[in-house]
C-alpha cells in the first residue's frame, strides 16, 4: 500500500515574538539611577562652570557698569529704589535672604523628584530637557560674561543685604569657593521660571498657581537683596523660550535627524 507524500511545507520560519512594552522599558531603579546620574553631572558641571570666573573681578565690574548703563537706557526699574521702597516692611531684608539662600536648590530638586515620581514620564522627560538646556547656556554664559551683582555698587546706592541683615551665603568660609561673580543670567529667577511655566502647561491648577506664585517671590527676592540686575532675569527666562522652540511640548520636539546623513534639521511641529 503506497503512502501518499508528505505535503510540502510552504511556511517559512516562526516568526520573532517582539518583547512586550514592558520588557523594552528599563526598570524601575535602572531609570532612576539614570536619572539621578544625569542630574548629578549637571550640577557638578553647574558648580565647576560657576568657579571658571573665579579671579577676573575687573573684568566683571566692567560688565557691571555695562549692564547699569543698558538697563538705564532701556528704562528698566532701579532695582535700588525698590530696596529703598521696601525697607518701611520689618525684617523684609533678612526674610529676602533667608528666601533667596534656603530655597534655590532645594525647590528645583523637589520639583524633579515629583515629577519623576508622579507625573507622566513625557512631562517629566520635557522638564528636565528644558532644565538641562537652560542650565548649560547659563553656565556658558558665565564663563563668558563675569558680572558683578548690584550689590557690590553702594555708590549707585545698592545695599549688600547679606551681608548688613544676613544669612550671608558669601560670608565665611563659603567665600573662598563661591562665585559671586556669576550673576549673569540669574539660575534662580530661570529655574523658578522653568518650574512655574511646566506646571502651568502640565499640571493641576493649585499646583500650578503654587509654581507661579514661587516664580513671583523670587523675582522680588532677587531684586531687594540686589543679587541680579533684572536683565540677568531676562536673559535666563529668554534662554528657557530657547529650550521652548526646540522642545514645545511633552513628547514634542522640533529637531528632525534624518538618515544616512544624519542631517539635523528645524522643522514644525
Amino acid at each position: 500500500m503506497e503512502h501518499a507524500p508528505d505535503p510540502v511545507t510552504t511556511a517559512g520560519p516562526p516568526p520573532r515574538r517582539l518583547p512586550s512594552p514592558d520588557r523594552r522599558r528599563p526598570r524601575p531603579a535602572t531609570r532612576a539611577a539614570l536619572e539621578v546620574a544625569i542630574i548629578v553631572a549637571l550640577y557638578l558641571a553647574y558648580r565647576f562652570g560657576r568657579l571658571i570666573g573665579l579671579g577676573r573681578e575687573d573684568v566683571a565690574h566692567g560688565h557691571a557698569e555695562l549692564v547699569h548703563r543698558t538697563q538705564q537706557l532701556l528704562h528698566l526699574p532701579s532695582e535700588a529704589m525698590i530696596q529703598d521702597a521696601v525697607a518701611v516692611i520689618p525684617d523684609v531684608y533678612e526674610l529676602a535672604n533667608r528666601y533667596y539662600v534656603a530655597l534655590h536648590f532645594p525647590v528645583i530638586v523637589a520639583f524633579l523628584l515629583w515629577g519623576f515620581l508622579a507625573r507622566p514620564r513625557a512631562e517629566y522627560a520635557w522638564a528636565r530637557t528644558l532644565l538641562i538646556i537652560q542650565t548649560s547656556l547659563a553656565l556658558i554664559l558665565h564663563i563668558a560674561f563675569p558680572l558683578a551683582p548690584p550689590r557690590m555698587f553702594p555708590e549707585w546706592g545698592f545695599v549688600d543685604t547679606m551681608a548688613v541683615f544676613g544669612p550671608n551665603a558669601y560670608g565665611g568660609a563659603s567665600a573662598s569657593v563661591a562665585n559671586q561673580y556669576a550673576a549673569m543670567p540669574s539660575l534662580h529667577i530661570g529655574w523658578a521660571v522653568l518650574i512655574a511655566v511646566v506646571l502651568v502647561r502640565t499640571a493641576p491648577r493649585p499646583i500650578a498657581a503654587l509654581g507661579v506664585l514661587h516664580a513671583a517671590i523670587t523675582v522680588v527676592m532677587v531684586v531687594i537683596t540686589a543679587n541680579h540686575w533684572l536683565l540677568d532675569g531676562i536673559v535666563a527666562t529668554a534662554l528657557l523660550g530657547l529650550g521652548l522652540a526646540l522642545f514645545p511640548a511633552p513628547g514634542r520636539h522640533r529637531i528632525h535627524v534624518s538618515a544616512p546623513g544624519r542631517l539635523v534639521t528645524w522643522t514644525r511641529s
